[in-house]
């Protein structure tokens, strides 16, 4: 149930984390937090199923540009997300870049937070 239980919190969490991107005016714009979770959901699935997919398909271009190329796959993974949903839009790929570091950069805030939250109540 726990396991559950921070699954959900995370979902949320980064739900919130879109809404704080779409509220930096960076591009990235957000219809509601449904869309936002919606949107959340989304990009968990494709990073979780055609991520790994694509980092497999350009490993010669990932090496050579010393991973920078991931930046580039992150950002597609979050354009695609925006192409996909109605209330979840990134004007360009500028933003796509922007918005999927600064999201990414709360996942692992996120993640740290919750990893000390519950690793705390487990003891």
């Amino acid at each position: 149930m726990l396991a559950g239980m921070k699954l959900i919190l995370r979902w949320l969490l980064l739900a919130a984390a879109l809404l704080l991107l779409a509220n930096l005016k960076l591009g990235v714009t957000v219809a509601s937090f449904g869309a936002a979770m919606v949107a959340a959901l989304v990009l968990g699935l494709l990073n979780t199923l055609v991520r790994p997919l694509l980092v497999l398909l350009t490993l010669p271009v990932t090496v050579l540009s010393l991973g920078l190329f991931l930046f580039v796959i992150n950002a597609l993974m979050f354009w695609s997300a925006a192409g996909v949903l109605d209330g979840f839009k990134v004007t360009g790929f500028g933003a796509a870049l922007i918005g999927s570091l600064i999201y990414s950069l709360c996942g692992m805030v996120i993640d740290v937070a919750m990893e000390r939250l519950f690793s705390r109540s487990d003891a």
